[in-house]
């Protein structure tokens, strides 16, 4: 079986998805893409992806968790929200959660808080962050070290930064999701070839879906909406960074998100 793929992020709850959701799922699942894991960015979105996740057990599973842009929405019983929803088996990871100094949809001072109660939440319940960082290196990087008695297991989701941003990661002992960026010659360019510095046994794939479409996919989807089947597109472009087998590239994948996330997956 050791070609199956798994993808770390699909917003699979998303409104483009609202038509075929269980296509999008089923047509995955046929080329070898299962589990999924869907991202909750909002505590109403974490609930909608475990309640369809729950639906579908071992082929799906979901995250809980507040992305930065909607910290501004927290309440004072948010983290007990979360807490009961960690609590459900199908969910996985707490996130997507994080800092975004790029677009600034909640208050700089508010992200930092909801980032540092889920950090807290997530340790108190043994679990792994799935985590959001964009133009917030330095105050990202300063608030997980402050936290990093608490930290077991973290992964970067949708890494496009720097060398420098990269290395600090490693060495904090992060999790890199690479997704469909590097398949991007405009964009992606830096990351075809620092993608060689990801240890082997850090690294994850992700689509992102319905966002972050590779570019340099042979045909492509009429309405521009990514999905999970083109994990194995974005596999086969790191194996062509890194030289490394398309297999390699699937198997480090796909061991290094089960014992992750802790999923015990059928053979």
């Amino acid at each position: 079986m050791g070609t199956s793929l798994i993808d770390i992020g699909v917003n699979l709850m998303h409104r483009s998805f609202h038509a075929d959701r269980e296509q999008v799922v089923e047509r995955a699942a046929a080329e070898g893409i299962t589990p999924l894991i869907i991202t909750g960015t909002s505590v109403r979105s974490s609930r909608d992806a475990s309640q369809y996740a729950a639906r579908y057990p071992g082929k799906l599973y979901a995250t809980a968790g507040v992305h930065p842009h909607d910290a501004k929405n927290c309440s004072a019983d948010t983290i007990q929200q979360l807490r009961q929803l960690a609590g459900q088996p199908q969910v996985v990871s707490i996130g997507e959660c994080g800092l975004d100094y790029n677009r600034d949809f909640s208050p700089r001072d508010v992200q930092r808080r909801w980032l540092g109660e889920q950090i807290q939440l997530a340790g108190e319940l043994n679990m792994p962050l799935f985590l959001h960082e964009r133009d917030a290196h330095e105050d990202f990087v300063a608030m997980l070290r402050e936290h990093q008695d608490v930290v077991d297991k973290a992964v970067v989701h949708c890494f496009t930064g720097t060398a420098r941003e990269l290395h600090t990661y490693i060495e904090m002992d992060l999790y890199i999701g690479i997704t469909g960026w590097i398949c991007d010659e405009r964009r992606g360019k830096h990351l075809r070839e620092l993608v060689r510095d990801i240890p082997l046994d850090r690294l994850m794939i992700e689509t992102d879906a319905p966002f972050l479409t590779p570019r340099n996919l042979p045909v492509k989807p009429k309405d521009g909406r990514n999905e999970p089947i083109y994990l194995g597109h974005i596999a086969a472009t790191i194996a062509e960074c890194t030289g490394r087998s398309v297999m390699e590239i699937k198997i480090a994948t796909t061991e290094n998100a089960k014992r992750f996330f802790g999923l015990t997956i059928a053979e």
